[in-house]
């Protein structure tokens, strides 16, 4: 697909562009509403085709959960393995839509790995995430920072809490959820592990607060996220933090979502996954 498609459709998708907008711009560069339509199909979710983990898989145990955040009451959707065992905890952090079906499947997919794993509905205080993805873009937008970050934090003490855990715990986040991975890690000292996809940098940060052991993905193509990784890393060493840092070359933002076929990337997605779960069993188990 040409790479002017792909990147607006990333403006799209992160900046207040509107649809209207967005399906004239496309339509300029593809030249037709044929090709315009096309490219739709291999953009936008398709999320049935894309679950790996089936809901209510045999070997998995599935509820929604609540817990108390800052001024409302969070919910999350709570996967882990059948049978009594106190496990790592992982809080899986949804991109800018919410808790889509494809975040939905990745907590899955962590929690078919060995690990409590909780996806947290963002979008809890406004009665969680629609199933219209812009109506979702809009309700992240008017998300107070503090107050989220705050929920997330209250995330991980609940499962730190939960008698099935064994006090380890983790974060996996993607696009906004890796921003906000980052963040935790500078929030809360008792992190063990937080997991970054193509996630912006915190500004300005004291990263020497951070304590849990960092893993960053990023994607060659996504110069938008990729602008802040130099100065990120150069902070990182300097303050002696345990971080690894892993730059997959030809590949777009969001290669690891397999409902959008244009930007997923199988081979990347593999091996950052790889590396994921092999920084959780050294640091959860």
């Amino acid at each position: 697909m040409d790479q002017r498609i792909i990147n607006l459709f990333d403006e799209y998708t992160h900046a207040p562009l509107s649809r209207k907008e967005f399906m004239e711009r496309l339509l300029k560069i593809t030249g037709g509403a044929a090709l315009a339509t096309a490219a739709l199909a291999v953009l936008e979710p398709g999320y049935a085709n894309a679950a790996t983990v089936p809901v209510q898989d045999a070997k998995l145990e599935e509820e929604t959960v609540n817990w108390p955040g800052d001024g409302t009451t969070m919910q999350g959707y709570l996967v882990h393995p059948k049978g009594k065992k106190k496990r790592g905890a992982v809080v899986v952090i949804h991109e800018n839509r919410g808790l889509t079906p494809h975040i939905k499947d990745v907590t899955r997919r962590v929690a078919q790995a060995g690990y409590l794993a909780l996806g947290v509905d963002a979008l809890s205080q406004f009665g969680g995430t629609p199933t219209d993805e812009d109506q979702g873009r809009t309700l992240i937008g008017q998300l107070d920072p503090q107050k989220t970050l705050n929920n997330y934090l209250a995330a991980l003490t609940y499962l730190r809490q939960r008698p099935d855990s064994n006090g380890k715990t983790g974060c996996v986040g993607f696009c906004w959820g890796g921003a906000m991975a980052n963040r935790l890690a500078l929030s809360d000292p008792k992190l063990n592990a937080a997991v970054a996809y193509y996630g912006t940098q915190p500004k300005d940060a004291d990263v020497s607060k951070i304590k849990a052991h960092l893993m960053l993905h990023y994607a060659a193509l996504d110069e938008r996220v990729n602008a802040g990784a130099a100065a990120y890393e150069a902070a990182l060493k300097a303050a002696n933090v345990k971080y690894q840092q892993f730059m997959y070359e030809g590949v777009n933002h969001a290669f690891n979502n397999d409902s959008s076929p244009a930007r997923y990337n199988a081979e990347a997605a593999k091996l950052a996954w790889e590396r994921t779960l092999g920084l959780f069993k050294k640091e959860l188990s």
